[in-house]
């Protein structure tokens, strides 16, 4: 009854939460029609046709192949349960397509994604309330305030997980509040369950359990049977879990892949071969004079990785140790993370955009100066309160695995929902400490500063999606 508590509309809610339900429909409105036409017609290669024709930014189409014909296809290791949670949705799409003859994975995918971002919407609005202690108003005001943060709007209306990753970092992150408050602990049970459904979607995010344990619990968080049975124990069976996930599922169909793929290229060669003698031999033998005959086909050339990694091997390969930090986190962790850039309008860096896209207005960086203000002036505010490190801790975590190690930090704007929160939390302990009227000034400061974050990207989602 307590977790179905959880997931209960209050009164207080209802007219904001309508609000943001609506927004959340439109976004996923928008990616249906862009797509809709190419993604209904039943297929027999799904793969191909959704990452093929997919092209948002750098998020990925995979949970539209796996709720279209279920396949552990996700990197087990980065999101070891991610493909079983994907399993019932892709029942229910089996049978709408039975029902209806056309694939209906968006509209399914669609349900997950709002679902997800509407209680990521509740639980950072009763993280002010509960938690930090703000007024209705303020409290929808910063929720709405994540919400206008672009790599968020984008998070809840693309097939990938962000946006299911940032649902149970918040829930994490209420619970946790609340029992700090309260002055409680957090059970062993409880730590089993989050970090299994939050690891199970993306596996680094199951250390900030972890860290939730230990901001709650305190010193308890090292008593043995904590350590054992809330942390190693969950640690080494997911781990163990996703080496066997790849051995007997992901590992025979990428066998299969790979050879199908060798087996194709070798044909190709072979008929490439016999095509350029046949071309030779018959200008040879022919009276005009010789010209060159044609060379075969070649390959497309392999992009090239941009950033050389710390050391090679199976995660440290995605590591950058030589991309500007700087640059990156003026135009992408804390620029194109909040407002798009028009320049290569949401381009994919693996393909056409520049690692680093610099804005057209300095505008831009001004609201970029002032919210990295807010932010660092909220931090200032509540340095007093655990549940605020607590945030900052998640927040850090990914700070040194994109800006520090490098991983992802070519498009670090798209991992921004699993710690863009922290933005917003703390800006809300600078609006609770101040005295009425400054309170007021900075209330309509983060009126139009949200406002304008709406308008800004709202019109390039739009453009982009109805191009």
């Amino acid at each position: 009854m307590k977790i179905l508590n959880l997931f209960k509309i209050r009164k207080e809610e209802r007219w904001i939460a309508l609000l943001m339900l609506g927004l959340l429909i439109a976004l996923n409105t928008l990616t249906i029609l862009k797509y809709y036409g190419i993604f209904t017609p039943l297929s027999d290669d799904y793969w191909n046709l959704f990452v093929g024709k997919f092209h948002v930014s750098g998020f990925d189409p995979i949970t539209y192949y796996v709720v279209s014909d279920w396949e552990a296809r996700y990197n087990v290791y980065r999101h070891p349960l991610l493909s079983f949670i994907m399993w019932l949705p892709y029942i229910v799409n089996q049978g709408c397509m039975w029902l209806f003859g056309i694939n209906c994975v968006q509209f399914v995918v669609a349900l997950i994604l709002i679902f997800s971002g509407f209680y990521s919407f509740i639980f950072m609005h009763r993280i002010c309330r509960d938690i930090i202690g703000l007024g209705r108003f303020d409290a929808g005001l910063l929720s709405l305030l994540l919400f206008s943060f672009a790599f968020v709007m984008l998070s809840s209306m693309v097939p990938d997980h962000f946006i299911l990753s940032m649902f149970m970092l918040l829930l994490t992150l209420y619970i946790s509040g609340m029992l700090i408050k309260e002055k409680q602990k957090m059970g062993i049970w409880t730590t089993i369950l989050l970090f299994f459904a939050t690891a199970g979607i993306s596996l680094n995010n199951g250390l900030k359990v972890f860290l939730a344990g230990l901001f709650v619990n305190q010193k308890r968080f090292f008593r043995i049977k904590y350590l054992l049975f809330a942390v190693l124990f969950p640690a080494l069976l997911i781990w163990i879990g996703s080496r066997y996930e790849y051995h007997f599922l992901v590992a025979p169909h990428e066998n299969a892949r790979h050879a199908l793929k060798a087996a194709k290229q070798a044909e190709k060669k072979k008929r490439d071969t016999i095509d350029f003698k046949a071309v030779a031999k018959q200008q040879t033998a022919s009276p005009k004079p010789a010209q060159k005959p044609a060379s075969p086909p070649s390959s497309k050339p392999k992009r090239v990785k941009k950033g050389a990694p710390l050391m090679n091997g199976e995660f440290m390969r995605w590591t950058d140790v030589t991309t500007s930090r700087g640059q990156s986190a003026v135009e992408n962790l804390m620029g194109e993370s909040i407002q798009l850039h028009p320049d290569y309008l949401l381009q994919d860096e693996y393909s056409s955009r520049p690692m680093i896209v610099k804005y057209r207005w300095a505008f831009n960086y001004g609201v970029e100066a002032l919210l990295m203000l807010l932010f660092i002036i909220g931090i200032w505010c509540g340095r007093n309160s655990r549940f605020l490190w607590l945030s900052l801790s998640f927040f850090a975590l990914d700070m040194v695995l994109h800006m520090i190690l490098g991983f992802g930090i070519n498009e670090v704007y798209i991992m921004s929902a699993h710690w863009i929160y922290v933005i917003p939390i703390a800006i809300a302990y600078f609006l609770r400490g101040l005295q009425p009227l400054p309170q007021r000034i900075l209330r309509v400061i983060l009126v139009l500063l949200t406002m304008y974050l709406y308008v800004y990207n709202g019109y390039f989602i739009i453009k982009f999606m109805l191009c």
